[in-house]
């Protein structure tokens, strides 16, 4: 017997948050998100995404005990700005049980009809800075900080369900350089004298950059990842916790700010030391030990994660990307950083894809959204 319940009180939220917790309890490759911003997910006090999302929270049990979750999303900024009337679905996890799974959809798709919506897809979360899409490559391989981790039989289930692809990523390993490719750095050096550009990283303490610029880089994200599928634009009281949540693991030497001639955000690049294996020990949890093994992750790394790379509209092509680069791989070498992994990238965005033509790679993981009409 299969029963859905939305949840309504701390108690279920808790359950709904420790659910992949069981569920990946002896997988290695599973990374949880903090445990605590999970269960804050309908408290619009901790929850900013709030003031443009409606969100609803659901449990399913098979004979008493926990099945599977799911989370909806109704995305209002994003229906506005795209004359859409889709609903996402977000933090989906499930025993291998098409009927679980077909009950948690059945639950999703009845809010969705509720609120006059035409459109479930997912997995999508609030905006790019959330984690979106379902593993369908690499399930041998460990996820990344930003990343949804997924058993194998997860798209099987959705597609079993009437789910098309919708939007497609690729991750990718890069090959560790041994120095900084001269070419690069030529490059870099007559682009930032043409231009007037300047890197922030190097001058300014990360507390007074993120302070200064902080709210501009984020608006230059907006501008430069407009385009892509789906993207939700960051502004006020979430750029505020995205930059509290980043500003705590970011390694200045893994980071570059670019300004032009008149002071104004013209690039940035995020590589954030992996804090995977501190969050996997914990479960997600906060405790001192783990906010020490954090400390030790963030200030010694060995592996990194590229997170972003953005250059405004009106510099995009113009060889900016180099200039953040040389500096952020030289920094890499010198430290020994053993491994680099790229967070997901659409397979659409061709000029993310070219701008590592320089750098050996290879993929090693895939992941896609899924779409179906609300009937």
């Amino acid at each position: 017997m299969i029963k859905v319940t939305e949840v309504r009180t701390a108690s279920q939220m808790r359950r709904f948050a420790k659910f992949p917790l069981i569920l990946y309890k002896d997988c290695p490759h599973y990374v949880p998100s903090i445990y605590a911003d999970e269960c804050s997910l309908l408290d619009p006090k901790k929850n900013p995404n709030l003031i443009d999302c409606e969100v609803h929270c659901f449990l399913a049990y098979k004979d008493g005990k926990v099945a599977g979750r799911i989370a909806t999303i109704e995305q209002k900024a994003y229906n506005k700005l795209s004359g859409r009337k889709c609903l996402r679905f977000s933090r989906f996890d499930c025993i291998d049980d098409k009927e679980v799974a077909e009950a948690l959809f059945a639950a999703a798709e009845k809010v969705g009809r509720e609120k006059g919506l035409d459109t479930l897809h997912g997995p999508w979360g609030f905006d790019d800075m959330d984690r979106e899409g379902m593993l369908t490559e690499g399930f041998d391989r460990r996820a990344t900080y930003a990343t949804n981790y997924n058993y194998e039989y997860y798209p099987k289930l959705v597609t079993s369900l009437g789910f098309q692809d919708e939007s497609e990523w690729v991750e990718y390993e890069f090959d560790m350089p041994e120095k900084v490719d001269e070419r690069i750095a030529h490059v870099a050096s007559y682009i930032s004298k043409k231009l007037g550009i300047c890197e922030r990283a190097e001058s300014m303490p990360m507390k007074k950059l993120i302070a200064k610029y902080g709210h501009d880089a984020l608006e230059m994200v907006n501008l430069a990842y407009a385009k892509l599928d789906c993207y939700v634009p960051v502004h006020g009281k979430i750029i505020d916790q995205v930059l509290r949540q980043f500003a705590t693991v970011i390694n200045p030497r893994y980071f570059s700010l670019l300004t032009d001639k008149e002071g104004e955000v013209a690039a940035m690049a995020v590589m954030l030391p992996s804090i995977c294996k501190p969050l996997q020990k914990s479960g997600g949890r906060m405790t001192l030990p783990t906010l020490l093994r954090l400390v030790k992750a963030i200030s010694k790394p060995r592996e990194l994660e590229m997170v972003l790379i953005a250059v405004h509209p009106k510099y995009q092509k113009m060889g900016l990307n180099s200039v953040m680069m040389s500096r952020i791989i030289a920094n890499v070498i010198e430290d020994k950083i053993e491994r680099v992994e790229s967070n997901p990238e659409l397979v659409s965005n061709i000029a993310v894809q070219e701008q590592w033509n320089a750098m050996g790679r290879r993929i090693i993981k895939r992941r896609k959204t899924f779409i179906r009409p609300i009937s």
